[in-house]
């Protein structure tokens, strides 16, 4: 049986991708290795945080499943730096590790063109370097027009704790031990990386009086901008937050070379994820700080695990124990499943094109851990992208490549592709040169449009959201066409309100720019009847106008360089006058485009500027 699409792997990426090709009308088969492992969350129990909040955001506006998941299933929702600034608020939540999985599983069984197989892919069938279906470990050969790979951790995975390493998945699964092998047999350059993850506490064993604690927000909260919040507001589980301590380090320091990282194992070549380092890493690298952060997180209502984060640890079982105990309110904790850390491949991500093809083998995608990065929003938004352009290309159409300044999502497929990866990557607001622009608030504005184009969007849905726009600017013009001078009666009200007099006419636009004004007070001075999305939406574009209109010329300086599209065929030694290590690094990721060729390390604005010249001449650029 042929198939237009096969992914390979059932995690977060997989999930995405998937349901991407299955609703874009293209019959898909899902193989993975364990169907009961499905969207599970081997780490930590929630979704979104700093950056990937917004990244959850991004991937319902173009159409994708997380956020709906997300919405259904968890168990406590928060905004993240609400008392900040619009550009680095996100939502994250405490996903239920129970139904999450089961939820999407549901989602994807009732989805139409899609089948699920269980079963481990150890090689692809590749023909005139076209990728035309994979190969199963009893030998099996399976064929379609696209394979996207999205395997997760499980590329030749070890396990590792103390001084041993075993070959093992996050589950305690088989990996897949020759897809990596076959991969490089292919041209691909492989590379090793690590991940962790910290001890499960039994929640009855814990005095949580000792604690901080950290509730979810008492305002509603949704992560998809197309369905109503579907949880009450009192029944959310609380977190808390604990320290580490002189007594945690001294433990940790004494006993350093027993860490698989630090002695325990001298054949570690996987480099850990610089930006969510082990406790051994947080230790080490940070010695002057008195100590760390901890949360204890709830993974389920529906058992009494409690996650440790910020405690992980590849030490083995009897210092954790002391590590665990040492700190207050877990001196009694009993350690349901003990920390570790895990070594895998993945390739290097700079021999992908923009649309996660590789540059390899044809019609050959990739999306996930395997590219480099960690996190599940990470992975989940890559799928999503790859289902999209395996779609688009199964129809003969141009692939969808996001701009660093329209989404999170573009900026993360830009840094792998050009910059390619050290360390397992992860987003963080400060990736993003646009921030401002790529707020949580408006990520349905910036790439519901997208969404619809490619199909992911209802018609139904993309009218609801073009009345949104059609109120959004009803309400600019109805702020700038209406007038408020300082009467008495104006400067009574604001004074009653601790508020500051009006001295000057001025329109409610520009009244509302005021730090101290809200819509609450503009209310007072005129009939305004708007869903609170909408108001919340205006009010951000009003008083950050002069920064917003800032950023977007700073945008279309970039837009100018990512139009200036590089032929694929250039042969970069001939370009006279050109720095030999851009002609190194331009031939080996071959930008589309100025803009990405300017973002390549090694490559320096003179360069561009003699490429440009190059271009002009040699291809009649304008």
């Amino acid at each position: 049986m042929e198939y237009d699409v096969i992914v390979v792997g059932g995690g977060h990426a997989g999930c995405e991708a998937s349901l991407a090709t299955a609703r874009t009308n293209n019959k898909t088969l899902l193989v993975t290795g364990s169907i009961k492992n499905i969207a599970t969350m081997p780490c930590n129990p929630s979704i979104g945080g700093s950056a990937k909040g917004i990244v959850v955001r991004e991937i319902d506006a173009l159409g994708g499943e997380m956020g709906k998941n997300a919405d259904k299933t968890h168990i406590q929702i928060k905004m993240l730096n609400s008392k900040k600034g619009p550009a680095v608020q996100a939502l994250r939540c405490q996903a239920d590790k129970v139904t999450y999985p089961k939820e999407m599983l549901k989602t994807l069984n009732k989805q139409d063109n899609l089948e699920i197989l269980e079963g481990i892919v150890e090689d692809l069938i590749v023909n005139d370097d076209k990728v035309q279906g994979v190969i199963l470990e009893n030998g099996t050969k399976i064929y379609s027009k696209i394979v996207i790979l999205t395997t997760g951790t499980y590329l030749k995975s070890d396990i590792l704790i103390g001084s041993t390493r075993t070959r093992s998945g996050p589950h305690g699964e088989t990996p897949s031990n020759h897809l990596s092998d076959n991969l490089k047999k292919l041209g691909f350059n492989i590379i090793r990386l690590k991940t962790g993850t910290p001890q499960r506490l039994d929640k009855n064993s814990i005095d949580f009086s000792k604690m901080s604690i950290e509730k979810g927000d008492d305002v509603y909260r949704t992560f998809s901008f197309d369905n109503p919040p579907l949880y009450k507001i009192e029944d959310q589980v609380p977190c808390h937050l604990i320290y580490t301590n002189s007594k945690t380090h001294k433990i940790i320091l004494d006993n350093l070379n027993k860490s698989s990282m630090y002695g325990g194992l001298d054949d570690i070549k996987g480099i850990g994820p610089r930006y969510c380092p082990s406790i051994e890493d947080k230790i080490v690298r940070f010695k002057d700080k008195e100590r760390h952060q901890l949360f204890l997180e709830p993974e389920s209502l529906y058992y009494d695990d409690i996650y440790l984060q910020g405690f992980s640890t590849s030490m083995p079982y009897d210092i954790q124990e002391e590590m665990v105990h040492s700190l207050e309110g877990l001196e009694n904790a009993k350690i349901l499943k003990y920390a570790y850390a895990i070594e895998y491949d993945a390739i290097y991500p700079t021999q992908l094109k923009s649309s996660l093809e590789t540059k390899i083998i044809e019609n050959l995608f990739t999306a996930g851990q395997i590219n480099g990065t960690s996190g599940y929003e990470e992975a989940a938004c890559q799928g999503l992208m790859a289902g999209i352009n395996a779609s688009l290309k199964l129809k003969g159409k141009e692939p969808l490549i996001l701009k660093r300044y329209e989404s999170y999502i573009g900026v993360l497929i830009d840094d792998l592709v050009t910059k390619g990866v050290r360390d397992p990557y992860r987003l963080l607001t400060s990736r993003a040169e646009y921030r401002l622009l790529l707020r949580h608030d408006n990520a349905d504005l910036r790439l519901r449009e997208y969404g619809h184009e490619v199909g992911l969007i209802s018609d139904d849905t993309y009218k609801k959201f073009e009345y949104k726009k059609l109120q959004i600017d009803a309400l600019i013009c109805k702020l700038k066409n209406n007038r408020i001078t300082p009467n008495k009666e104006v400067n009574e009200y604001l004074s009653n309100n601790n508020l500051t007099r009006l001295s000057t006419t001025a329109t409610l636009y520009d009244f509302l720019k005021r730090q101290d004004i809200t819509f609450d007070n503009i209310k007072h001075f005129i009939d305004i009847d708007y869903d609170k999305d909408i108001l919340d939406e205006v009010e951000i574009m009003v008083k950050y106008d002069g920064y917003i209109a800032k950023e977007e010329k700073e945008a279309e300086k970039l837009k100018s360089l990512e139009n200036k599209k590089i032929p694929n065929d250039i042969d970069y030694y001939k370009v006279h006058n050109l720095a030999s290590e851009a002609k190194q690094k331009l031939s080996e990721i071959r930008p589309i485009s100025l803009g990405q060729a300017l973002r390549i390390s090694g490559v320096n604005p003179s360069d561009i500027s003699i490429l440009s010249i190059y271009l002009k001449k040699e291809y009649h650029h304008e």
